[in-house]
């Protein structure tokens, strides 16, 4: 008899981390992954918090794992102000899952991410974001397994959601051009039973696979089907303008939808995301586009439900700022982090000066000390370099803050980031000053390295 896994889902309150919960809590001694604290356990699936910003509670979370099953995707704010875009803070994210799996020896992560198109359109931020986290998962030790899929339909799908509630809210529906852009729409049981395929099984180490269903269809196709099986008499048809921003606001508006998840989705949607040959697998089940769209639309289907958690107190006018500047000459962040200081003294004319010292780095205005940086030697190496934020008159809070230089990306990018930093000024003095005062020194300091030489 076979010992039970463990596999830990990053991502477990989501869409497909529940449903893989629900279907394979009995295969797999199943640890969910949450950035809320957990109360209510149960004797099937444990629940861990985990802040997956802090690699050491990334490494606390994966502690006894065989498999990972990633299905992290930033699009929602986790303070009062985010600096950065979701793209940035997801490379972010993915880097410190891939150095906690490789510490903990983790043996396989599955990553679920998107189809690359096959058009000749640029890359839309969406989809190039998804595929630079599948090359930061696997950019170590652990093996990782990218599964690349379109639309996953299936009951409770936030995707399908938006095409049902344009469904019940538009009796005519005048569809912009990106609605003719092919896809193939992909089973939610056959997305899990791939994923569960998939895993520990040496063949996909280190290859992606592409899942979908067996028919090609559009956008619009989608709409009409789903528009009959709910029962609905819809006058859909196309028009060759409707430009992106409007079909955002279109979207948004009769979806109910949060803006920052429809904007990246509709710019995913001007491709044509279908299969090109790849790896096969073997025994998956088969659903026609129309069964597939009527169960999703069923409401008598339960749909799982992840418990009620508590989240981490914050304080009120917590920060983050993530970052990403290009590297042309590939420094790596240990060199980027000892620069940093001097050239931000020179270009104040060292008004505002750097002052080093028993690995404590102090910005100092007329002298007075801005902040305070302690340099963490034991939890920094040449890829990252971590300082935390000690003091100063800038800071309200000394004992929570950090501060990260990180080469990502083969070095082609350093990330920049600050976190849980809480500001001592007034909120609406700090957001118009010193808020904005980071990213133009970011920005600054950004056209510095582009002048480096390799």
């Amino acid at each position: 008899m076979s010992i039970k896994k463990t596999l830990a889902v990053a991502g477990a309150t989501g869409f497909i981390g529940r449903w893989f919960i629900e279907t394979y809590k009995h295969q797999y001694n199943i640890i969910a992954l949450s950035r809320k604290k957990i109360s209510t356990q149960n004797d099937i699936v444990e629940w861990r918090m985990v802040d997956l910003f802090s690699i050491s509670s990334s490494v606390n979370a994966l502690q006894g794992v065989d498999y990972a099953l990633y299905l992290v995707h930033s699009m929602q704010p986790s303070t009062r102000l985010n600096q950065g875009n979701f793209e940035d803070t997801d490379l972010l994210l993915a880097d410190n899952f891939s150095r906690a799996a490789e510490t903990c020896k983790l043996k396989h992560i599955v990553y679920v991410g998107g189809i690359l198109p096959k058009d000749d359109l640029n890359i839309s931020k969406h989809l190039k974001s998804r595929f630079e986290v599948e090359q930061v998962l696997g950019s170590r030790s652990t093996p990782l397994t990218a599964v690349r899929a379109g639309i996953i339909i299936g009951p409770g799908g936030s995707s399908f959601r938006i095409v049902k509630r344009l469904v019940q809210n538009l009796p005519i529906m005048a569809c912009p051009k990106w609605t003719k852009s092919k896809n193939q729409p992909v089973d939610l049981r056959i997305a899990l039973k791939s994923i569960e395929q998939i895993f520990g099984d040496e063949k996909f180490f280190n290859l992606p696979i592409e899942i979908g269903g067996s028919e090609i269809v559009t956008y619009m196709d989608i709409l009409k089907i789903t528009a009959k099986e709910m029962k609905r008499k819809r006058w859909i048809f196309s028009i060759p303008f409707f430009s992106l921003g409007m079909s955002k606001l279109w979207v948004g508006l009769f979806s109910g939808s949060n803006k920052n998840f429809v904007s990246p989705l509709i710019e995913s949607l001007r491709h044509d995301m279908t299969l090109k040959t790849s790896i096969s697998l073997k025994n998956l089940p088969s659903f026609t586009l129309k069964e597939t769209i009527k169960r999703a639309s069923d409401s008598t289907i339960t749909i799982p439900m992840a418990p009620k958690g508590v989240a981490q107190t914050k304080d009120k006018n917590t920060v983050r700022s993530v970052q990403r500047i290009a590297n042309p000459a590939r420094k790596t962040a240990e060199w980027v982090a000892q620069s940093y200081p001097i050239w931000l003294s020179k270009i104040f004319n060292k008004v505002i000066e750097a002052e080093e010292q028993n690995n404590l780095l102090k910005f100092k205005l007329l002298g007075l000390t801005l902040l305070q940086l302690e340099y963490i030697k034991n939890r920094s190496d040449k890829n990252r370099q971590l300082f935390y934020i000690t003091g100063g008159y800038l800071t309200k809070r000394t004992n929570r803050g950090w501060l990260e230089f990180r080469s990502i990306l083969d070095d082609n990018y350093i990330i920049t980031a600050i976190h849980e930093f809480v500001p001592r000024l007034p909120w609406v003095i700090y957001k118009f000053t010193q808020a904005k005062a980071h990213l133009l020194v970011m920005k600054k300091f950004e056209k510095h390295l582009n002048t480096m030489k390799s």
